[in-house]
């Protein structure tokens, strides 16, 4: 009589054994590949990215003979337009640096002369006029001011931007590995991704699925495309307005603006160039039309590409970015607004009942 009852617990405690060893040897596997899961995600964004484009050459004739070689051009072609900007960055700043050096070994020799357009700024001339005299004017306070400049602190920093470039390069080149077999074999890990979410999560894992990639592609076109245009449209403005190295600087400006308001800075640091030069109107000009883009990027084409695509208020969808970026630094712009989406579609089906979601 006892025998029937002792057959369920058996029962329950081999399955509770399977789950605790299926659990440990998951989070065995995540110790492990610590390290690369960064790398993998990045490659998961690439993927989802660039899905609809690489969809359309599969499918072309040539995909699903060539395979492999699609595949590889393909990743080919992202590594060549994520290295390209890179590279001209990199040499356009080498190519300044002796006079950079050149400009630090003069002041500290000479001082920096307060500029004449100084004690002309309404309100805080008199201060900074002041501040300058103590500061840059006289070589030793110039030298002290500028001793950060001196070689033997670049050449310790040089090892530590090394290690740090190197580590990088390493990740990137795994990126860029990972996602060619992503691409290679698409069908199949879609196929096991929708499988694996049908068995855990049920109907939801489709609809789940489907908000996380429309808010990646939305994302990425909100924030990158946008930031690239801010970048394009600054490079005229600085070209026009005499700011030095002015393709260096709409680089630079660009990577800054994928972080909302993040080309502000950029626009400072152009003005702060240009005042160096004694052109205070090109520095207000710079200024002002930094501002008139990013106002209308910030504010007007970028919450309607990611909220379109998220369906978040644009509120949610700064925090799901400034939050992600402080998290997990730069992946999280495209992990945080996509998380925040699935959380809020959830969050609207548990108090109105579930809807079919968008199709991707």
């Amino acid at each position: 009589m006892t025998e029937p009852k002792e057959q369920p617990v058996q029962i329950g405690r081999h399955n509770a054994i399977k789950v605790a060893a299926a659990l440990a040897l998951a989070l065995m596997g995540l110790w492990i590949i610590s390290g690369f899961l960064r790398a993998l995600i990045w490659a998961g964004i690439i993927a989802i990215a660039i899905d609809p484009l690489y969809a359309r050459l599969e499918h072309g004739g040539l995909g699903s003979k060539h395979r492999n070689l699609v595949a590889a051009l393909v990743t080919l072609g992202i590594a060549l337009l994520l290295l390209v900007p890179i590279v001209i960055g990199i040499s356009e700043a080498a190519r300044d640096a002796s006079t950079v050096i050149a400009w630090v070994q003069h002041a500290q020799q000479n001082g920096v002369p307060v500029p004449g357009w100084v004690p002309q700024i309404p309100g805080v001339g008199h201060y900074l006029s002041d501040w300058w005299q103590a500061n840059l004017a006289t070589p030793e306070s110039a030298q002290f001011r500028l001793h950060q400049f001196h070689a033997a602190n670049w050449l310790e920093r040089s090892r530590v931007i090394g290690t740090g470039v190197l580590r990088r390069a390493i990740i990137f080149a795994f990126t860029l590995i990972a996602l060619f077999f992503l691409l290679r074999d698409r069908d199949s890990v879609a196929e096991q991704f929708r499988t694996a979410g049908q068995r855990l999560l049920g109907s939801t894992s489709e609809r789940i699925l489907n908000q996380t990639v429309l808010s990646v592609r939305g994302t990425i076109d909100g924030l990158v495309l946008v930031g690239l245009g801010e970048g394009a449209v600054m490079t005229i403005v600085y070209v026009a307005l005499g700011v030095p190295q002015p393709l260096l600087m709409g680089i630079l400006t660009a990577v800054a603006a994928i972080i909302p308001f993040g080309a502000a800075v950029m626009f400072a640091i152009a003005a702060g160039t240009l005042l160096l030069q004694g052109s205070l109107g090109g520095a207000i000009a710079v200024v002002v039309a930094g501002l008139i883009v990013l106002g209308v990027a910030d504010h007007f084409v970028r919450p309607l590409l990611i909220g379109n695509a998220t369906k978040l208020p644009f509120l949610w969808v700064l925090i799901g970015i400034l939050g992600g970026v402080e998290t997990l630094g730069l992946l999280g712009l495209f992990v945080g607004p996509a998380t925040m989406a699935v959380l809020f579609m959830l969050w609207r089906e548990f108090i109105q009942g579930p809807r079919a979601g968008p199709v991707a």
